[in-house]
C-alpha cells in the first residue's frame, strides 16, 4: 500500500468516526429533548384531567355567592326600614 494510499484509508476511518460521533451526539440530544419534554405533557394531561373538576366547583361558588351581589339592595332596604321600626317602637312605649 502506498503512503497516499494509506492517508486516504486513515482519513476515511476517521470521517466514519466523525459520523459515529454525531450520530451518538445526536440520539443523546433526543434523548434529553424527550426526558424534558415527557414530564411536561404528563403535567399538562393531569391539570387537563382536573380541569373539568375545577369548573365545576368554580361554578358552584359563583352559584352560591350569587345572592351577594344583592345585598347592597338589602342594606338598602334596612336602612329604611330600621329608623321607621325604632319610631313605631318609641310611639309603642319601648
Amino acid at each position: 500500500m502506498s503512503a497516499h494510499a494509506a492517508v486516504l484509508a486513515a482519513s476515511g476511518s476517521i470521517n466514519h468516526t466523525w459520523w459515529i460521533v454525531g450520530y451518538v451526539i445526536g440520539i443523546v440530544l433526543v434523548l434529553v429533548v424527550v426526558a424534558l419534554v415527557v414530564p411536561i405533557l404528563m403535567l399538562a394531561r393531569r391539570i387537563g384531567q382536573a380541569a373539568p373538576l375545577i369548573n365545576a366547583e368554580l361554578v358552584k361558588a359563583r352559584d352560591n355567592t350569587a345572592p351577594l351581589a344583592a345585598l347592597s339592595t338589602t342594606i338598602t332596604y334596612a336602612q329604611t326600614i330600621v329608623p321607621g321600626l325604632a319610631r313605631g317602637r318609641a310611639r309603642l312605649g319601648g
